[in-house]
């Protein structure tokens, strides 16, 4: 992960700023899926970061929540912006939740978005949901019900937790919960887990990307963000098991990410629908770190002759090097 903001002194007029919220259960323990931080930036009192073990995870800014502070984060949000017209509500699936950052920037940038965020860490879904709560939007209108993720019930694994307005969190593993969702009932998939310093292997093969591109209509965008480095082996099985699935692919990253120079994070968007090529290229391009985008024959030579990973052979992502966090 890149262009995190760094953790600083408590904000004064914030309880417990700047430190473990030691409250929640299993904060600072081990056994609950890593030891969880959130922790206050003073320079920017809205800003909170969301550690596991050392490792950022989130970087959230409860009073701009349009501002994504984490580059590759930045991506999706321009994909999410050329998603569809322009404020027009989108059905988003995030794999992964976190601090909920892009969920709360489509719920800010498209009102009205139904969102469902299926985090796997029962502790990090509960402290979120108590610290850094979404606002509740207004009342719906009456009228027919909308299709969507079901409403909030208990805050226990397996049910969604209160408090996330039209943002929905599923304590759940997220290849379980895509079994359980209905076929065709989102229109943006974002992935984007890490259990600590790694994406679980069941979580990067064909069969899970199939069974991602099962809960997309048919004009559905599935968006994968992967950590690796040199020599990104992983990464193009990954890319490679993305393209056996859906018709249209390209990768966004930093040309040292994608020259195999360095570690970083690669987005991945696929489609069977044409996707907003020219308009991704320009926004990653002005980013404050530019990225690249790669489709075609460029994404050919890419993969080159690298295999899809599947069940039978996925392997955890590879550990992110210290200097990432540095």
């Amino acid at each position: 992960m890149s262009d995190a903001g760094t953790p600083a002194a408590p904000d004064a007029g914030t309880p417990a700023a700047g430190t473990p919220d030691a409250g929640a259960p299993g904060v600072g323990t081990p056994g609950a899926g890593g030891s969880v931080e959130l922790l206050n930036d003073a320079e920017r009192p809205g800003a909170w970061t969301l550690l596991i073990d050392g490792i950022l995870q989130s970087e959230v800014h409860l009073g701009d929540p349009r501002h994504l502070e984490i580059e590759y984060m930045r991506r999706l949000g321009h994909l999410a912006d050329l998603a569809a017209p322009a404020g027009a509500p989108l059905r988003v699936l995030h794999l992964g939740g976190g601090g909920l950052t892009l969920a709360r920037y489509v719920a800010a940038t498209r009102p009205r978005s139904r969102q469902l965020a299926v985090e796997s860490n029962a502790t990090v879904a509960a402290l979120v949901s108590r610290r850094l709560p979404v606002a509740r939007p207004a009342p719906a209108q009456p009228g027919p019900a909308q299709p969507g993720p079901a409403q909030p019930g208990p805050a226990r694994p397996g049910r969604a937790l209160p408090g996330t307005g039209e943002i929905d969190v599923l304590v759940a593993d997220a290849r379980a919960a895509l079994g359980r969702l209905p076929a065709g009932s989102f229109d943006v998939l974002v992935v984007d887990v890490f259990a600590g310093a790694h994406t679980p292997a069941h979580l990067t093969s064909v069969e899970f990307t199939v069974a991602g591109a099962r809960v997309l209509g048919p004009s559905g965008i599935y968006a994968v963000n992967v950590g690796d480095g040199p020599p990104l082996a992983h990464a193009r099985g990954r890319v490679a098991a993305v393209r056996s699935v859906f018709a249209h692919v390209c990768v966004l990253a930093e040309p040292a990410v994608l020259h195999a120079r360095t570690f970083g994070n690669l987005v991945v968007v696929a489609s069977d629908r044409e996707l907003p090529v020219s308009g991704l290229i320009r926004r990653i391009a002005a980013d404050p770190f530019p990225a690249r985008l790669v489709e075609g024959a460029a994404l050919d030579r890419f993969v080159a002759d690298c295999p899809p990973i599947v069940d039978a052979n996925a392997e955890p992502s590879p550990a992110m090097p210290p200097e990432v966090f540095a």
